[in-house]
């Protein structure tokens, strides 16, 4: 079977030919007792219909113009073709190129056209003919609407993609400037007195800045893959949460991960997501919380992944611009899968955020 573009083409090719040769021939059969001359201009007529038509994709309304003459010149030779043929192409190409504003014009001037039958052809082949060019501009319309959606639809999904991508540029990149920057401040610290504790740190910190340009080529990778990236790369999920957790303590903060309940394989846009918002949850408790100690705890419900990020420092403060856009990410990707983030100071203290990301409903 052809593919739709070749079959565009033969189409393109043939319509002309096909619509020229049946004008010629009923010009020809209707043509009993008329003269010479009457034949000659309708199949003329007939010729410049259909050679119209190679140019009905390209120059719609230019098409329709000739076809208008052409067709009334041709109905007036010969009032047995009722139907306006090579109308009817030009008119479905016009409709399905150009708006109603434009298209409507081509709809009255064809009907115009076509009222000749009322006066030369019965009452039933006139209505006949009206209701069947209304219907083709209505085929032409529905064609431009459908073409209209799926563009529109395909932009959406671009715009979502690079929404996405945003959200997952800014989590890598503030977590993991974030962490280089206090495990900085710490070795600055102790570099004097403790130069293995230095060492360290500036080991995490080597492996943090290498962990993230790994992150933004794979994320760059995904929206113009290069001969050296992996379009299936895989995607950071839950079990790499204690790799998450592991730089943070050469900067201070001491993380323990908990995991409850039986842990089953999770929806890809799901695990992605839970890490993320550990991520950012950690991100805001190094930059803004003060804290020594952060309990992330993972709980696997039959319906739902619920997340629990706690720290024992103090709550930020309300109009925290950095804090707000990170919720702001946090809770759109729980929104994406039906799920909500609450975030706020915790009870005994500390601040605390909790994810609940609904099984199924993700996407």
């Amino acid at each position: 079977m052809l593919p739709p573009s070749r079959l565009m083409r033969v189409a393109d090719l043939v319509i002309p030919w096909v619509v020229g040769l049946f004008l010629i021939l009923v010009a020809v059969d209707e043509s009993d007792g008329s003269a010479p001359i009457v034949v000659g201009s309708a199949v003329v007529l007939a010729v410049v219909q259909g050679a119209a038509l190679r140019w009905r994709r390209s120059h719609p309304e230019r098409v329709m113009a000739v076809v208008l003459v052409a067709g009334l010149g041709y109905l007036l030779l010969i009032p047995e073709a009722v139907l306006p043929v090579a109308g009817f192409f030009a008119l479905g190409s016009l409709a399905s190129a150009r708006p109603p504003r434009v298209s409507l014009v081509g709809l009255a001037a064809l009907l115009s056209t076509s009222a000749v039958n009322f006066v030369t052809a019965t009452v039933e082949d006139a209505v006949f003919t009206t209701a069947f060019i209304v219907a083709v501009w209505a085929l032409g319309e529905a064609a431009r609407s459908r073409r209209l959606a799926i563009a529109e639809a395909a932009r959406r999904a671009v715009g979502e993609e690079q929404a996405r991508i945003a959200r997952e540029l800014h989590d890598v990149i503030a977590h993991s400037v974030s962490i280089i920057i206090v495990q900085a401040a710490a070795a600055e610290d102790v570099f004097e007195r403790r130069p293995d504790q230095a060492r360290a740190a500036l080991g995490s910190i080597e492996r943090s800045a290498r962990d993230a340009l790994g992150e933004l080529r794979r994320l760059l990778g995904a929206v113009r893959p290069g001969p050296e990236e992996s379009a299936g790369a895989p995607r950071p999920g839950l079990d790499a949460l204690d790799a998450l957790a592991a730089p943070l303590h050469a900067g201070g903060l001491t993380v323990e991960v908990h995991r409850e309940g039986e842990a089953t394989p999770l929806p890809a846009g799901v695990d992605l997501s839970a890490y993320r918002i550990v991520q950012e949850a950690l991100t805001n408790t190094v930059r803004h919380a003060r804290a020594s100690r952060a309990d992330v705890t993972v709980r696997y419900r039959p319906d739902a992944l619920e997340i629990d990020v706690r720290d024992d420092g103090v709550a930020p403060p309300r109009n925290s611009g950095g804090q707000g856009h990170g919720l702001i990410g946090m809770g759109e990707r729980a929104a994406l899968l039906g799920g909500v983030v609450e975030a706020g100071p915790a009870p005994g203290g500390g601040y605390r955020v909790h994810a609940r990301l609904p099984l199924g409903t993700s996407r």
